[in-house]
């Protein structure tokens, strides 16, 4: 387990290195190659942050929702709704990219401030996932489910009003992070905000990882987002002000990350989609198969056979082959059940390797088999009885690895329908007369309905 647990962190720990290496060196030719960025890029980051983060949180809401025991992607999703809330202060903050008469009316200060108070929402709901999924196998009231949903909210809903207090569009508070006259940082921001920030985070990414052991993708992406914004706020903070190139790398840096979290979360949402897929794969076959033999059982072969006969007729006709096996309660009384099983399934695959694919092999009683051979003529399906016959009579025990205790041999009825007036009852009923009869004619033989 804790071999397991190194592994995941490894990979993940590989995995960040690899793709922070690839966006710095795509960053840096990016750099290199533009002189000076837009001041409309900025905003326009924004706006697709926004959107990303609009998208994740009502993901989480759908996920709950499907999901109640994941009360933890409450947080989540709160976090990107308040997000994109502050997020719409930014814009605010950059009149340009809605007026091109305030092309030059930047309030950096406020972009800083609603940038400031995301990040302390986003990290400590982060926090409070990360609880509730420590806590997600208790039972948990739908009082406690309530109130957390409340609590998330009030806790957003305080932090973006303190946002608003603390920007220019309130004269209540003030926060001087930037001075937007000479777009400098201010010492409030450089030594205390920036690294309380930075702390916030890294103590957000131990809770994360310590808890959650980074054990599935979606968490994979949970932990990543932790150190894309760790990564973010320390190229603000080695940079010298507002509008240099590390505002710009923070801003890009951030909404490619978004982006790869979101193809994380799809990937995730991929795996739930292919495991209950396989889920109801498996379970399907298990309700249409003997669980013994794997043959199908009585009600799919009846199906299967109902919907063959509607188009049989002359030039399509529909075989059905009744057999049981000779004296098998001998078997199981010299032998015992256990061993009796084996014959079963041994005779089973043996049926199956027999026929095609689009014929049905199926175990409808104890030791008695049915197989349905569509486009199949009478003779052509007594054939195919025939060779079956030949091939479990001699097969001694040693050839059978074990599965066969004594020789086995095996009795069978042919009947073909050529009419879709003829019901799967009836074809059965035939071969079923068929297969007795060559029980009372000595045995080991097949007999087709006449």
């Amino acid at each position: 387990m804790s071999r397991y647990i190194k592994n995941n962190y490894v990979q993940f720990w590989l995995g960040c290195i690899i793709v922070i290496g690839i966006l710095h060196f795509l960053f840096t030719g990016l750099e290199d190659k533009v002189t000076s960025f837009s001041p409309l890029l900025f905003p326009m980051l924004t706006i697709f942050l926004l959107v990303f983060h609009l998208f994740i949180a009502c993901f989480m809401v759908m996920k709950y929702w499907c999901d109640r025991q994941r009360l933890y992607l409450i947080a989540f999703a709160f976090a990107y709704v308040g997000s994109a809330m502050l997020m719409v202060g930014t814009l605010s903050s950059y009149p340009a990219w809605l007026d091109q008469h305030q092309f030059n009316v930047v309030n950096y200060n406020d972009a800083m401030i609603f940038f400031t108070f995301r990040h302390l929402l986003m990290a400590v709901m982060f926090i409070a996932s990360a609880l509730l999924y420590f806590i997600r196998t208790r039972p948990l009231t739908r009082t406690f489910h309530l109130a957390v949903i409340v609590g998330a909210a009030i806790y957003t809903a305080v932090i973006v009003i303190l946002a608003w207090l603390y920007s220019s569009f309130s004269p209540l508070l003030s926060l001087d992070l930037v001075d937007n006259e000479t777009r400098q940082y201010m010492l409030l921001w450089k030594e205390a905000i920036s690294v309380a920030l930075l702390l916030v985070w890294i103590v957000s990414l131990a809770i994360l990882m310590i808890i959650t052991r980074v054990r599935n993708m979606f968490w994979v992406g949970g932990n990543f987002i932790c150190v894309c914004y760790i990564v973010t706020l320390a190229m603000l903070f080695l940079g010298g002000h507002a509008e240099d190139i590390t505002w710009y790398r923070a801003r890009l840096f951030e909404t490619v990350a978004t982006l790869l979290i979101i193809f994380v979360l799809l990937y995730d949402v991929f795996n739930l989609y292919r495991n209950s897929h396989l889920k109801y794969q498996q379970s399907y076959q298990n309700s249409i198969r003997d669980p013994l033999t794997r043959l199908y059982n009585r009600s799919y072969f009846y199906d299967a056979l109902n919907q063959s006969l509607r188009t049989a007729s002359d030039n399509h006709p529909v075989s059905v082959i009744v057999s049981d096996l000779d004296r098998f309660k001998r078997i199981n009384d010299n032998y015992g059940h256990l061993q009796g099983d084996k014959v079963l399934q041994f005779v089973s695959q043996l049926l199956m390797d027999s026929v095609r694919p689009q014929d049905i092999a199926a175990r409808i009683g104890g030791e008695e088999f049915v197989l349905m051979l569509t486009h199949t003529s009478s003779d052509a399906a007594r054939q195919v009885a025939e060779r079956i016959r030949l091939k479990l009579s001699s097969v001694d025990k040693a050839s059978s690895e074990g599965q066969l205790p004594e020789p086995v041999t095996i009795s069978m009825g042919v009947f073909t329908a050529t009419s879709p007036e003829t019901s799967a009852e009836a074809c059965v009923e035939c071969a079923d007369k068929a297969m007795y009869e060559a029980k009372e004619t000595g045995r080991n033989r097949v007999v087709v309905f006449q």
